[in-house]
């Protein structure tokens, strides 16, 4: 029996599939504990995870500013936050006992720095390809990423491993905290921190996204978690009988750590309307959406996927990696309105796929989304390609026991690779 300690950062759809990799290896005879904030406690305990909260971390006062979403400002401050959070991390980390491996994302640089402090192996985590930030496969939503498609190959490789345009604002931090606990602080972070040398552990199928020349060569892919806490937070009997009567509602969230969604939620409500259909709103914070709506419109704080995405008809969403996840398998038309982050790479690949559409939410109207949306629901090339993701999912995810095989691998310093 190993002892794992997984360090998530980020909202539910970053935070389930270390849930999800936690109940794999409980079962695998593991002891498991996770840090992070307060708010995700019960989900991690009902998985049966020793959970550690962090002290005063301030991600909450994050998601308050509307900053965070937008695609250069939200990068920023995510950097900041994942420096100035690191001392949260490294005093729980000491009251829970030295680990035999470090399950973390790559933003994390806590991580990092218990890894070198402790001498404990880390896998990263890349729960989307935008994270690789390849010169092969350069990702939408790139600040610049436009103007860098259009370069030959040999540029984009020496613009790619130059730029670290995001570690002024997390390195210094990142050296204070190094130097207080005698570990060499590194040169770069996104060219020296991202990747562990461990062990990289990419949480998406090939059909999504091919592996690149430029990825670690360290790299397992594997498939999308598809955790949604079905088994132990089930559907609210409410919902369930709005579900029963009638016909299938058009879905529309932009995710639990966005704060100020009042104006897509009054665009949804128009949309609706326009179309004559039913609609289930999804947010934590019922003042989101408008008061006065119709009886064809269900509001909910929360709805597990997979039991809500297989009887509805299309899903409006942000384009996180999780919910577009949760489409696929359920075979369903997808509407992105992308904001910042992962979520336009996200809207392109979905369009590959001819699966969905896509819009960055500044475009989000009703004379713009009205269209689209119609094409969600009527468009026989986007229902068979929103079909085509299912089979895939089905007939090729490959067995857990794989992907626990590969991390207990990574448990033995032996094996560890270097960075390329």
């Amino acid at each position: 029996m190993a002892k794992i300690v997984l360090l998530p950062h980020g909202t539910a759809g970053d935070v389930l599939p270390y849930i999800w990799l936690g109940r794999l290896l409980l079962k695998r005879g593991h002891q498991v504990s996770m840090i992070w904030i307060e708010s995700f406690r019960k989900a991690a305990e009902r998985a049966g995870l020793k959970y550690v909260a962090m002290k005063d971390d301030g991600f909450d006062e994050i998601l308050k500013n509307p900053l965070l979403w937008k695609p250069h400002q939200g990068l920023k401050l995510g950097f900041e936050y994942a420096g100035d959070c690191i001392t949260a991390f490294e005093e729980d980390m000491e009251c829970d006992g030295r680990p035999d491996l470090l399950v973390a994302p790559n933003i994390n640089f806590a991580a990092h720095l218990l890894r070198e402090k402790l001498g404990v192996p880390l896998v990263s985590v890349v729960l989307h390809a935008m994270a690789f930030v390849s010169a092969h496969e350069v990702p939408g939503g790139l600040p610049a990423g436009g103007l860098l498609r259009m370069q030959p190959l040999f540029l984009r490789r020496i613009i790619l491993s130059l730029a670290a345009p995001y570690d002024r604002h997390a390195l210094p931090a990142v050296r204070r905290y190094c130097l207080e606990h005698g570990v060499k602080p590194p040169r770069h972070l996104q060219r020296g921190w991202w990747h562990s040398p461990d062990g990289v552990l990419a949480l998406f199928p090939e059909w999504y996204a091919k592996p690149q020349p430029d990825w670690p060569k360290n790299t397992f892919q594997w498939d999308f978690p598809l955790e949604d806490l079905a088994e132990t937070k089930p559907c609210d009997p409410a919902l369930n009988a709005f579900l029963q009567a009638g016909e299938k509602p058009v879905v529309f969230t932009l995710g639990t750590g966005f704060l100020h969604a009042r104006h897509f939620f009054e665009t949804a409500a128009a949309l609706v309307a326009g179309l004559g259909c039913r609609a289930v709103f999804l947010t934590r914070d019922r003042e989101q959406a408008p008061a006065l709506l119709p009886a064809s419109i269900f509001v909910a704080a929360y709805a597990p996927f997979s039991t809500l995405l297989p009887r509805s008809a299309a899903f409006v969403h942000h384009g996180g990696i999780g919910t577009l996840s949760q489409c696929f398998a359920a075979g369903l038309p997808q509407f992105i309105v992308s904001m910042a982050f992962d979520q336009p790479d996200n809207a392109e690949r979905l369009k590959k796929l001819g699966a969905g559409v896509g819009l960055d939410i500044k475009k989000f109207t009703v004379k713009r989304a009205l269209p689209l949306l119609r094409r969600c629901l009527e468009d026989e090339g986007i229902l068979r390609g929103a079909a085509a993701c299912a089979d895939r999912l089905i007939e090729r995810r490959p067995p857990e026991s794989m992907l626990m095989d590969w991390l207990e691998a990574r448990m033995q310093p032996q094996q560890a690779e270097p960075p390329p």
